[in-house]
């Protein structure tokens, strides 16, 4: 299988960090979906990123769907909880809210990318704010634990570190650390798994 991406997409990382921790054989196309030449539309109708597309030449789009097809293929780790309804919302609640605050970073990023005179102060406030209560919520949801769910890593934890690598990419300004010292310990540990140093490489 191929999955199409770009090295600064966290929704690509996010997708990224599932195979590689499944370690299912992929490989990696970096294609801007805005590139001369990119296949991206070609092969999703939408024409975003991350794209996966599967030895049949079947896509599969959409960073949830993604991962929890990922997850689906192998059992190690079980990234998504299988027999435990409340486990398994947990888990996807994670994901939703280190989406949200994906969503909203890039909401504020392609807001102040426009003409300052053409800029929506209430519309970045609006979203950085909503990032500011999203870190509280994880945080405390957090607390002094190993991992965001249960006593293994699960697609939680992936998509958690995806949102607070973006953060540091695209929201220099934002110490959150300072702010939520257990998300920063919680980030160091986790960035030292060799999928995370792999995707923060490049």
């Amino acid at each position: 299988m191929k999955l199409l991406g770009t090295n600064a997409s966290p929704y690509v990382r996010k997708v990224r960090l599932v195979l590689l921790e499944k370690n299912i054989p992929h490989d990696y196309v970096v294609d801007p979906p805005r590139g001369p030449g990119s296949q991206v539309a070609r092969v999703n109708p939408l024409g975003r990123i991350p794209a996966l597309i599967l030895d049949d030449e079947t896509c599969v789009f959409d960073s949830p769907v993604i991962a929890e097809f990922a997850d689906s293929l192998n059992d190690h780790p079980i990234l998504i909880p299988r027999n435990d309804a409340r486990a398994r919302m947990r888990v996807k609640r994670w994901e939703a809210l280190a989406d949200g605050i994906m969503d909203s970073a890039v909401t504020v990023r392609t807001e102040s990318m426009r003409p300052a005179e053409k800029q929506e102060a209430g519309n970045i406030n609006l979203h950085n704010n909503a990032i500011t209560r999203a870190l509280v919520y994880a945080a405390d949801q957090l607390g002094a634990s190993e991992w965001c769910e249960g006593d293994s890593i699960a697609l939680a934890d992936l998509a958690l570190a995806s949102a607070l690598a973006y953060l540091d990419l695209r929201q220099t300004g934002r110490d959150w650390r300072s702010a939520h010292p257990n998300l920063d310990a919680w980030f160091i540990r986790i960035s030292k798994r060799a999928s995370v140093r792999a995707t923060l490489a490049g």
